[in-house]
């Protein structure tokens, strides 16, 4: 079978399965499913590349990892997210706009990341320290957040979840830096995922 079967691509695989099946709840409307579904490809993708390191890889061992990896970002916080925010609100030029820009901008840094990943690892052997740009995966903050908020507060759907994806949009390709985090910071960042998590779930219908 072609491809790379071993536990440093497992955690991958599962974080792509979930992020599929949060596209499907986005399109039956089910949309606390689908925040769920993009929490648990967050906390996946946090930790695969914490799993992948421990293991010595050959080159296209990594080489695959490097591009399986922003596949299945693509479609967990590219697509994903997407189809959440045009089958939530009312559909309109500005969200249909903002959710095209945004998978568009999703598409463009990932690949521009491994390329640029590919050539960092051709020139040395350490570790990335940081990111040029929000790095996608954020996403499974920033929307978990919004939604949660927008519920709680009243905000104006039709214009904050487009606003945030136009935001994000911008950001994923403006080459500010950010420190990649660190174990501690990834405890907290899952800690809260999970507060949101059980927030989300306790609004929900049982």
């Amino acid at each position: 079978m072609l491809g790379v079967y071993n536990y440093t691509v497992i955690l991958t695989y599962i974080g792509m399965l979930s992020g599929f099946a949060g596209i499907t709840f986005a399109m039956q409307g089910n949309i606390s499913m689908a925040v769920i579904c993009l929490l648990i490809s967050g906390v996946c993708d946090m930790f695969d590349g914490k799993i992948a390191s421990t293991m010595e890889r050959t080159s296209q061992e990594k080489r695959f990892g490097i591009q399986i990896d922003s596949l299945s970002d693509l479609i967990c916080f590219g697509v994903l997210p997407a189809v959440m925010v045009v089958n939530y609100i009312e559909n309109s030029v500005f969200t249909y706009a903002a959710a095209s820009a945004y998978v568009l901008c999703a598409l463009i840094r990932l690949a521009w990341f491994n390329v640029n990943e590919e050539e960092r690892q051709d020139r040395e052997s350490s570790r990335r320290e940081y990111y040029l740009g929000l790095p996608v995966t954020l996403a499974a903050v920033i929307l978990p957040v919004t939604y949660w908020a927008a519920e709680h507060f009243a905000w104006s759907d039709t214009v904050v979840y487009p606003s945030v994806l136009a935001m994000m949009s911008a950001a994923f390709l403006t080459p500010f830096k950010i420190r990649k985090p660190s174990l501690s910071k990834l405890g907290m960042l899952l800690f809260g995922g999970a507060g949101m998590l059980l927030l989300i779930l306790s609004g929900m219908d049982v």
